[in-house]
């Protein structure tokens, strides 16, 4: 035991104190090519729907289906009050079909003039007025020239002039598109959206950055569109640093401020340029990594110090069962069969400790099971001479009964001897199974033994099917539903009550019935027999009065499958129970 102790421990300190030292020399570079993997995959992800948040825009912005009414509408809408309408519509749709825009402007060229759509007291209304210095703004300028006819414009930038009357503090953005005519591409009218920040929020949320950590948002020109500080920006634009954002997908760079540096990650959009940049400081990256290694000398020194237990603690475990082994193996020699070996796990010596144990079982086995060979043996051959005198002596002496009856002339006793006589003989026959025939003649037996005690208020009356007298049912099945008719019916009443018996074929059955006219069960007991047909014999608590149709119904299952059943229907004018044998599924139907 000692010697795996001063083994193992040595092997964990060798083991433990290598790692140790190779992962802090990596740490440091891991932590910041993690910091650059997964910063360079958010940002892709959240450019790329920012970019399709963009095409929206534009999207919106381009009347696809009814260009040339739009555009004929503007051109008209000064002279034609149909055409003004029509573009006042036309305003309102665009404005009812997002939920993020602050303001709608159309600004008409050739009249100077613009339709101002915005919501005023939770009412959408469309304004005009005259502006002639539109013309003279840098977005306005800047769409006129572009070739895509459009153009962006932030208000991070404290000297963004929007030209209109519009709340800009409310505003992500605004986007300029331009209406030209189809035929001589001069343009008609400048549409122009104001959007608010909602959905740029519900975007960049997904990008994480703690304290220390920023993020810009950057047009292809490098115009700032969002800042989470606009003095990094700032900062970066006097350092040239924006200027370097250039690749086809992203990359990163290093911005040194005084003895600061920073890791900056960006994504350039793959659709327009839009930019992505997060400057991160190195300083933070490189204090996850201290803070990391501290952390796995700590982790190091006390998984150390738990594996010298438990190196200890296994040891003393190894070697302490196969002690226990042996003791009871030396009860066993000793002839005490009752030694039996702790097993734990599945090691070896459990494996030993299991045979041992099964070797010990057997030996007790093959005892137990000479000894009582010979018990069995005796008491098999007293209960078949048991067997063999008792109901034959029985029948014998009620014969002689009945004999002495009829020369006494006493020939009620005789016919009740005579009857019960027949049903003995009948019930300690060998036969498990019987015709109807033969079980409706014992019936007749029974009840004339039932009439003798009851008198009139006993009656019987059959209606069977000729043709199912040879039909094959279990021995004293029509009678257990009789016993249960006489006993919660007729000894329930004074009065008269009349038991039918029948049977008759129903698809897919063949349908034995035993009717009464007695005062039913109650629901309470009827639902308690009935749940004791659903539960299994390990889990019945049967009650006394029920044992008969129990027993009745689990031999309907056993011989006829799950489909045969014994119903029970009752209700204050009586009760019927149905014995469903189905047709053509066993032997004996």
């Amino acid at each position: 035991m000692n010697k795996l102790i001063l083994l193992f421990t040595s092997i964990i300190i060798l083991v433990v104190g290598s790692l140790t030292y190779i992962s802090y020399q990596m740490l440091q570079k891991e932590s910041v090519a993690n910091s650059i993997s997964s910063t360079s995959s958010n940002l892709l992800l959240v450019n790329q729907n920012m970019e399709e948040y963009l095409a929206g825009m534009e999207q919106l912005s381009l009347p696809q289906i009814r260009y040339d009414e739009i555009v004929y509408a503007i051109t008209h809408e000064s002279e034609n009050y149909a055409s003004r309408m029509y573009v006042e519509d036309y305003l309102r749709e665009l404005y009812y079909s997002r939920q993020d825009l602050v303001a709608i402007y159309l600004y008409v060229v050739q009249e100077k003039k613009y339709y101002a759509v915005t919501k005023e007291n939770y009412n959408v209304t469309v304004r005009t007025g005259i502006d002639a210095d539109i013309e003279r703004l840098p977005w306005y300028e800047k769409a006129m020239t572009s070739p895509s006819n459009r153009a962006y414009q932030s208000f991070v930038l404290p000297d963004a002039e929007p030209g209109y009357p519009v709340d800009t503090r409310n505003s992500f953005m605004a986007y300029h598109r331009v209406l030209r005519s189809i035929v001589s591409r001069e343009p008609q009218a400048v549409l122009s959206f104001y959007f608010d920040s909602s959905v740029r929020d519900e975007i960049m949320k997904d990008i994480p950055f703690s304290e220390g950590q920023h993020l810009l948002f950057l047009s292809p020109d490098n115009e700032p569109f969002y800042a989470d500080d606009l003095s990094v920006y700032e900062r970066m634009e006097d350092a040239a640093v924006t200027g370097r954002l250039t690749g086809d997908r992203g990359s990163r760079l290093t911005w040194s401020e005084g003895e600061q540096k920073h890791l900056v990650v960006y994504n350039v959009g793959e659709q327009e340029g839009w930019k992505l940049v997060k400057p991160i400081p190195y300083s933070q990256i490189y204090e996850a990594a201290t803070t990391t290694r501290n952390i796995s000398f700590t982790i190091g020194a006390v998984f150390l110090l738990l594996a010298v237990i438990l190196v200890t603690y296994f040891s003393n475990a190894i070697t302490k069962p196969l002690k226990k082994l042996s003791y009871q193996m030396n009860r066993f020699s000793a002839g005490d069969f009752d030694a039996e070996a702790e097993v734990v796990g599945r090691d070896e010596i459990a494996y030993l400790s299991r045979h041992f144990n099964q070797m010990v079982r057997r030996t007790n086995d093959l005892i137990n099971e000479r000894y009582k060979m010979k018990l069995v043996e005796k008491n098999a051959i007293l209960k078949a001479l048991e067997a063999e005198i008792n109901p034959h002596f029985l029948y014998n002496a009620l014969q002689a009964i009945s004999t002495k009856a009829l020369k006494h002339e006493k020939d009620d006793i005789a016919d009740m001897v005579d009857a019960l006589a027949l049903t003995l003989r009948y019930c300690i026959s060998g036969k498990d199974i019987v015709t109807a025939r033969e079980e409706l003649k014992h019936i007749d037996h029974y009840l004339s033994l039932q009439k003798a005690r009851f008198g009139s208020r006993l009656q019987a009356v059959y209606d069977w099917d000729d043709s199912l007298m040879e039909l094959e049912i279990p021995k004293l099945s029509i009678q257990t539903l009789v016993e249960n008719a006489i006993k919660h019916g007729l000894e329930k009443v004074t009065g008269t009550v009349t038991i039918e018996i029948g049977a008759g074929l129903s698809q897919p059955y063949t349908v034995i019935s035993v009717k009464d006219n007695g005062p039913g069960f109650t629901p309470e007991r009827l639902k308690q027999v009935q749940e004791s047909f659903q539960s299994e014999w390990k889990d019945r608590d049967i009650n006394e009065e029920s044992i008969g149709l129990v027993n009745l119904n689990t031999r309907l299952k056993l011989l006829y499958g799950e489909a045969a059943e014994l119903v029970i229907r009752t209700d204050k004018t009586g009760t019927e129970m149905e014995m469903l044998l189905p047709r053509g599924g066993a032997s004996h139907v």
